[in-house]
């Protein structure tokens, strides 16, 4: 007669008493119960870091930026309302690193709490685990993306508005960041040295008139162009003409008068950055800027970077996992000072290989996307090697 006693169910120790049971021959744990478990311990995590970083950044913000608070006199409503709508642009970007935080957080929880050892005895293995975490990761990066692309670019447009115009007052319609336009039509090009926005007054402006075949029929320099009644007026004005006989016959006008269908809207633009943009948008924009005779190359990276940097959440999840679990000794300090390194090694190999985009030495693609590839065959390697 067998008098061994009945199996009883074991008991699995987890953060804050939570009992997960496992009876012996009956099959695994309940993968349910473990999922929304760990779920629900990511996420806090995720979010009380995300907070703390957040308001770290606009604290360090604050401090430098208080000195021209001060010396233009800012009103707090103001300065409110610029700190407001940065928080959306600060989240995005530090939601990866809350997110690898948090990943490294819980896992070595659960290892110094021996809740991986306990459920490693239940037959589990640590790779299903990891796969809720690696899920919900993609879900914030999908969230990160959408955000991104639908919140962002007004916040970020409507804060460097107010900083601009309402903090600096300065003139809100500049050409590229630069006095010196070259501009390109479907039948011209101009050069402008410089474009007063506000009294629409071209100074040293030269116009290149072309015909269909883009042979040049008229050269035209000026010392000033003056926007009225509804013509642009240049004086001492230089004509050069291309004649039936194939020269150029230059004249000379103290005052013309020069009908184009360009206006002094064509020529004021205010210089718009990547983020205020949507991933369309900056597309849009990139070509526009190529086509006026820009050189684009850094609206192409930043449009390589708006794709791959979402992605981050899920490529530093992969690889703060098995750096937790593998950690042989240390508690959270240790744990955190890990998340932070792989933080800011991430932060460095991309802020590179950018330069090296915008420099022209990487296409755009790898340039965004190279500290991404790095970081996933780093993590997938880790994880092929973690106990299981």
């Amino acid at each position: 007669m067998n008098l061994a006693p009945p199996a009883k169910p074991v008991r699995i120790p987890v953060v804050k008493r939570t009992i997960f049971y496992y009876k012996a021959g009956s099959g695994p744990v309940k993968m349910k119960v473990l999922t929304k478990y760990i779920s629900k311990e990511f996420i806090k995590l995720q979010v009380f870091c995300l907070i703390i970083f957040v308001f770290l950044f606009l604290m360090i913000d604050f401090v430098q930026s208080i000195d021209h608070f001060i010396g233009h006199k800012t009103s707090v409503g103001l300065i409110s309302s610029y700190f407001l709508y940065k928080i959306p642009f600060i989240m995005v970007k530090m939601i990866p690193f809350a997110t690898l935080i948090s990943v490294v957080v819980l896992f070595r929880l659960m290892k110094n709490n021996r809740e991986i050892t306990a459920i490693k005895a239940c037959g589990l293995n640590i790779i299903n685990l990891s796969q809720v975490v690696l899920l919900i990761s993609l879900i914030i990066s999908l969230f990160t993306f959408i955000f991104s692309e639908s919140v962002v670019p007004y916040t970020v447009s409507k804060s460097n508005e107010l900083w601009d115009v309402e903090i600096f007052k300065r003139d809100p319609s500049k050409f590229y960041g630069s006095d010196q336009i070259w501009y390109k039509s479907a039948n011209a090009i101009y050069w402008i040295n410089h474009f007063d926005s506000v009294k629409n007054i071209m100074e040293d402006p030269t116009i290149y008139l072309f015909n269909n075949d883009f042979k040049l029929i008229k050269k035209m320099y000026s010392k000033k162009g003056i926007w009225e009644d509804g013509v642009w007026k240049f004086e001492n004005a230089v004509v050069q003409e291309l004649q039936a006989d194939g020269d150029y016959n230059t004249k000379k006008y103290d005052a013309l008068s020069l009908n184009i269908p360009e206006t002094p809207d064509t020529f004021r633009k205010r210089l718009k950055q990547p983020e205020e943009m949507s991933y369309h948008q900056l597309k849009v924009y990139s070509t526009e800027v190529k086509n006026e005779g820009y050189d684009n190359t850094g609206y192409r990276v930043e449009i390589s970077v708006k794709m791959a940097f979402p992605l981050v959440c899920f490529v530093l999840t992969l690889l703060g996992i098995p750096i937790a679990l593998e950690l042989k000794s240390g508690g959270i300090p240790l744990a955190v000072a890990a998340g932070m390194g792989l933080s800011m090694l991430y932060w460095l190999i991309l802020s590179i290989s950018k330069a090296l985009g915008l420099a022209g030495v990487l296409p755009p693609f790898l340039a965004a996307w190279t500290a991404n590839l790095l970081f996933i065959f780093a993590g997938i390697y880790l994880m092929m090697n973690v106990k299981r």
